[in-house]
């Protein structure tokens, strides 16, 4: 690319506003030159306006300490100055949906890390690996909102990420059945031990909306494009449980699953490690060049060893073997603020300039 495309990041100062610019600095394709938060930070630089809230093991980059932070609410000023958004911003759902829209129909295209277009038809909610083809219902979407190039994309929900990969990955054996729990990080409510130390030794047994979210969305990343709509896969059938553990960063999934059809543990895994899609063959700037890794050991995956697994971008999948209940059974991890959250949506984003959606305005 010969010159970079100007980046704005709507609800800059919260942890996944954070991980955006930890993730964007020294981007090849992208430049983070847009700040914007809530009208309480809006006219500090970054990092007055975050302060001693800056909540990742990776310091702020010096790129954007100096930046004065725009009020999100000023949709055209920010439009103005960014070629397209990431969006974070923490609002009421009517609210996302809203500010969302009126960003794209400033011709501004918006990859949003929030749920609130998640359920809307026509747009495109996407783990590049698995159903970059969802990105053409976008034309649909340009239509409905009198758009040429303004559009909202989003990425699924953090707790799918550790097990919907494997789901694509054995698609031919036809999984049927899916009942998995996630254990998932504190970091996904936004916080770390110093926000919440109620967590330190503790586990919660319920995530708002999360359980929903992990039955049905994985339906939607497994769909079909269908006269300008998601048409959802009919299968697997999925039920979950989600609880909240004391691991700051890492969503881990314990699953059970009923095929279709006869398979043994070695054709599942040679599936796993086969497994890839647009972003490997394309060689996208954030993509691992393994998408899923298996482990052989009965002890892994283990957050502390496995979650950065490629940069954190990776799917780490162990102890297959098979149910007297179920056929199998499995553990799957993923890094629930990269790859489940910015880092999914920054590779969005790549597939989508790649695929010439996001362009220079």
């Amino acid at each position: 690319m010969n010159e970079k495309l100007k980046v704005g990041i709507l609800g800059a100062t919260g942890m996944v506003g954070q991980r955006f610019i930890a993730l964007l600095d020294n981007h090849p394709w992208y430049e983070v030159v847009t700040l914007a938060a809530s009208p309480r930070s809006a006219g500090k630089t970054y990092a007055e306006a975050v302060g001693d809230r800056w909540k990742l093991d990776v310091p702020m980059p010096e790129a954007v300490k100096d930046l004065v932070v725009l009020n999100v609410n000023e949709v055209e000023k920010v439009a103005a100055s960014v070629d397209f958004v990431f969006s974070a911003v923490d609002m009421t759902k009517d609210e996302i949906k809203a500010i969302e829209e009126a960003y794209a129909k400033t011709e501004t295209p918006v990859v949003s890390n929030n749920s609130a277009h998640r359920w809307t038809a026509d747009v495109p909610m996407v783990v590049p690996e698995i159903n970059d083809d969802h990105f053409a219902i976008i034309e649909a979407q340009k239509e409905r909102l009198g758009t040429t190039r303004g559009f909202i994309a989003v990425k699924p929900n953090c707790s799918i990420q550790s097990y919907t990969p494997a789901l694509a990955a054995w698609a031919e054996f036809g999984p049927k059945e899916v009942v998995a729990t996630t254990y998932q990080a504190i970091s996904g409510a936004g916080k770390n031990f110093t926000d919440w130390p109620e967590m330190v030794g503790n586990i919660i047994p319920f995530i708002g909306g999360e359980e929903e979210k992990s039955e049905k969305e994985p339906l939607r990343v497994l769909g079909q494009v269908k006269d300008g709509t998601i048409e959802l896969a009919t299968s697997p059938v999925i039920t979950t449980q989600c609880v909240r553990v004391p691991v700051l960063n890492g969503h881990t999934a314990a699953v059970f699953i009923n095929f279709e059809k006869s398979v043994t543990k070695e054709e599942l895994i040679v599936k796993l490690r086969e497994f890839k899609g647009y972003p490997q063959v394309e060689e996208l700037p954030s993509a691992p060049k393994q998408f899923i890794q298996y482990l052989e050991d009965d002890n892994r995956p283990q957050v502390s060893l496995d979650v950065d697994y490629e940069r954190g971008m990776g799917v780490s999948i162990g102890r297959l073997r098979e149910d007297h209940v179920y056929d199998f059974k499995f553990i799957g991890l993923s890094h629930n603020t990269i790859r489940g959250a910015a880092g999914g949506a920054v590779l969005c984003a790549e597939t989508l300039t790649k695929k010439g959606f996001i362009k220079k305005k």
